[in-house]
């Protein structure tokens, strides 16, 4: 017997059959499902249980869950083996190639390697490891054993393998089948020559090296490839994106299994359950006297073989015989139990819509009430931030707005961007249209009369950037900066501003002449622009648009925002992951490497109100469910598992690229909430909540008064030195739909006066 057996463990998948307790980014693997630890741990558990002899343990799982597995882990040690992260799965022939390449690396071509599933129930490690070893001898003489469970129904949920066994320990394998019907499963337990397949596998490294060789090439030189670019840490082994996207995903058993010549198949001594429906929990799980598993808050009464099962709520059921229900803070599934396996059917169906519940999992110390945060969000706004942006944030010396302030409340003297103050001339609109008694008419005038005085062009555009003195510091006429300035005309149109649609008129004029594409496809960056282009500043204009249509009716905006939205559906949006790519060549394909897989959390949730906004006003409704596939996509693969606020940017696969929170996705992420409550899909008010309670968490309560904390790491701490101005039109915005949502108009408030002197000293006194 070898002294050692390398061990691997696959731990990349979702395990969507047991919805909706397995979840895109809480898969099965990590639940625990009977009581004595996840499924992860309890196969980590027993593969170093084996009585003699060495085995390093390596798990391959998804980059996106790094943080889950090695937590899990941490505790239990590998032998000396370490986790191997897919950064985009593959399929099981990538994962048994990155073992392979492993195992010949760090531990001879003649070592024996063991490949398991992370989420099957094995009845004891003693009979698990002596079913191993009766394979050993025929694996170390180079064949390829895979383990068959002799059947005790026909069921259709597995693969089978057609083998001779007569006694032997080893026994040569005719052939494998995928998941059959039923009357097919019934003819393959009375032949008796049929075993489930336990999806296991023990081989030589260099005999599974000469099968990928032999069969599938392509597949060995681009895992190759990727294993040779990996970058180790003391974390784990992290396979690269590019290198390993590039490997062909195809199972294990398409790619060699079914091509070989040399299979064998030992008889499993262990009893064996996949746990891949609910039924085969109700099989697997201890019952009660009417033969029902009930786990949870539940009263069952009058009910039999069921599996009940209650997250978070009390669950009744009364007179049920034969059903799988389950309930978590969001979802209940209910079906009977023989046909629980079509959940996958189910599963697909939410997909389609784009519901939410398949991605993420809810909490279950939801806030439920909705309105919980009304009192302090009114009195943060109306009696902090508005009455200190009103007074310390104006220059009242050369005009406009200042860029940003320090945490005493004074201005820092940076250059002021066009597009900062155009936004605050659209915050304080918006202020006065939610009833805010603030000088708001004044504030607009005087942010107006700065831009147009110092910010126009000769051609009738508007400055990227302006010296605190108003002079010119930048004369790029930007994309992005022209839709910010048409967002805040909009509302200081409908505020009764006499000057702001004569500039309106004429920045349209500009944007037709001066920043539309030739093609229609698009508007430039900057005039004569021809390099990278960008989503963000279509959405921005497309904000603008709409803000237009809804101040004047004229469906001509709309028109103009339907042009963008052909864009996000041709370009901007992937189908397959459910995100929106930020940068892209000239035709609008995704840059290659690393900025083509560049995505942002904020901008999902940016998008994803906008397009609903649009939905309304066009009767596009489709769009509703593109916006609820980019939320539940920011949800499940951008947000920060520690302090549950939106990275700055992940990509396409949900790996974090850039782990600041900043404060404006955090608004962006209420507002997409509101917008999707109430529209047909899930009760979205306790994620407001939630949002907003995050909101003020991690980035205002550890402000001073009126200010607020915009820059913060991964862990939760504090990178600001300033206050940037150009977030106040997102809390604003964010903040007063949240009032719209849970209240209507709010009351308004009284201007209080304020120090500017020693207002700002005193609050870093008392709140920091």
């Amino acid at each position: 017997m070898p002294d050692r057996i390398v061990s691997f463990v696959m731990s990349g998948g979702v395990g969507s059959r047991l919805w909706p307790l397995s979840r895109e980014d809480n898969p099965k693997q990590f639940h625990d499902l009977s009581g004595d630890g996840s499924m992860l741990v309890k196969t980590v558990r027993r593969l170093k249980a084996r009585p003699d002899g060495e085995t390093p343990i390596y798990l391959i799982a998804s980059e996106r869950h790094a943080d889950r597995v090695i937590s899990d882990i941490a505790p239990l040690g590998l032998n000396g083996g370490r986790p191997i992260f897919e950064p985009v799965g593959r399929n099981t022939a990538a994962a048994v190639a990155i073992a392979t390449l492993q195992t010949i690396s760090e531990h001879g071509a003649d070592a024996l390697v063991l490949v398991v599933p992370s989420d099957h129930q094995i009845s004891t490690e003693t009979q698990f490891w002596e079913t191993v070893e009766a394979g050993v001898p025929a694996a170390d003489s180079g064949s390829i054993i895979v383990f068959g469970i002799k059947p005790t129904h026909p069921e259709t949920g597995y693969g089978y393998i057609e083998a001779t066994a007569n006694g032997d320990a080893v026994a040569p394998v005719s052939r494998f089948v995928e998941k059959p019907d039923a009357k097919t499963a019934s003819k393959y337990l009375s032949s008796g020559r049929f075993y489930w397949n336990a999806g296991i596998f023990l081989f030589r490294a260099d005999t599974m090296r000469r099968g990928f060789l032999d069969f599938q090439p392509d597949i060995w030189d681009t895992a190759e490839r990727a294993y040779k670019t990996a970058r180790a840490d003391i974390s784990g082994l992290y396979l690269p994106q590019g290198f390993y996207s590039a490997v062909p995903s195809t199972s294990i058993d398409y790619a060699v299994m079914e091509h070989a010549r040399d299979i064998a198949m030992v008889t499993a001594s262990f009893r064996w359950n996949d746990l891949g429906s609910w039924q085969s929990l109700l099989e697997a799980s201890p019952t009660d006297c009417d033969g029902n598993v009930v786990m949870g808050d539940i009263v069952a009464m009058d009910c039999s073989n069921s599996y009940f099962r209650s997250q978070g709520r009390l669950l009744t059921v009364v007179g049920m015989k034969d059903v799988a229900i389950v309930a978590t803070p969001d979802a209940v599934f209910v079906a009977p139990v023989g046909h629980s396996q079509n959940v996958k059917k189910v599963v697909e169906q939410l997909e389609k819509s784009g519901r939410l519940e398949t991605k993420f999992t809810a909490l279950e110390d939801r806030v439920i009430i909705s309105g919980s945060w009304r009192k302090r969000v009114e009195h943060w706004l109306f009696e902090e931030t508005l009455p200190l942006w009103s007074t310390a944030g104006v220059d009242d010396v050369y005009g406009g707005f200042h860029e940003a302030l320090g945490f005493d409340a004074r201005p820092l003297g940076k250059p002021k961007r066009m597009r900062t103050m155009a936004r605050q001339i659209y915050a304080f609109a918006v202020a006065k249209e939610r009833g805010w008694a603030g000088p708001a008419d004044k504030l607009i005038n005087h942010g107006i009369d700065f831009i147009a005085k110092y910010g126009r062009t000769d051609r009738g555009g508007w400055v990227r950037t302006l010296n605190a003195n108003g002079s010119v510091a930048d004369p790029t006429e930007d994309a992005y900066d022209h839709s910010c300035v048409l967002l805040a005309l909009a509302h200081a149109h409908r505020c009764g501003h006499q000057d702001a649609l004569r500039l309106a008129q004429q920045t349209f004029h500009f944007v037709d002449t001066h920043l539309e594409d030739d093609s229609l496809s698009g508007f430039l960056e900057s005039p004569g622009w021809n390099g990278v282009r960008s989503s963000n500043p279509h959405m921005h204009m497309l904000e603008s648009f709409l803000a237009w249509h809804s101040v004047t009716g004229d469906r001509a905006y709309l028109r103009r925002a339907a042009r963008v939205i052909d864009l996000f559906r041709c370009h901007f949006f992937d189908q397959e992951s459910w995100t929106l790519g930020e940068h892209f060549d000239v035709d609008w394909l995704p840059l290659p490497g690393d900025k083509g897989q560049w995505t942002e959390p904020g901008h999902h949730f940016e998008w994803a109100s906008l397009l609903v906004d649009f939905a309304r006003a066009s009767g596009q409704k489709d769009l509703v469910a593109y916006a609820r596939k980019l939320y539940s996509s920011a949800v499940a693969s951008g947000l920060n598992r520690a302090t549950g606020l939106a990275y700055a940017a992940v990509s396409r696969q949900g790996m974090p690229l850039d782990r600041l929170s900043r404060s404006w996705p955090q608004c962006e992420a209420v507002k997409a909430a509101v917008a999707l409550d109430g529209i047909g899909g899930p009760d979205l008010k306790p994620e407001i909540e939630a949002r907003v309670a995050r909101l003020f968490r991690w980035h205002i309560d550890p402000a001073p008064l009126g200010l607020w904390v915009d820059r913060i790491d991964e862990r939760g701490r504090s990178l600001a030195t300033e206050v940037p101005a150009s977030i106040f039109y997102h809390l604003v915005t964010a903040l007063m739909q949240y009032l719209d949502k849970t209240g209507g108009q709010v009351e308004p408030f009284p201007l209080p006066a304020l120090d500017v002197s020693k207002t700002g000293l005193k609050q870093v006194q008392g709140r920091r």
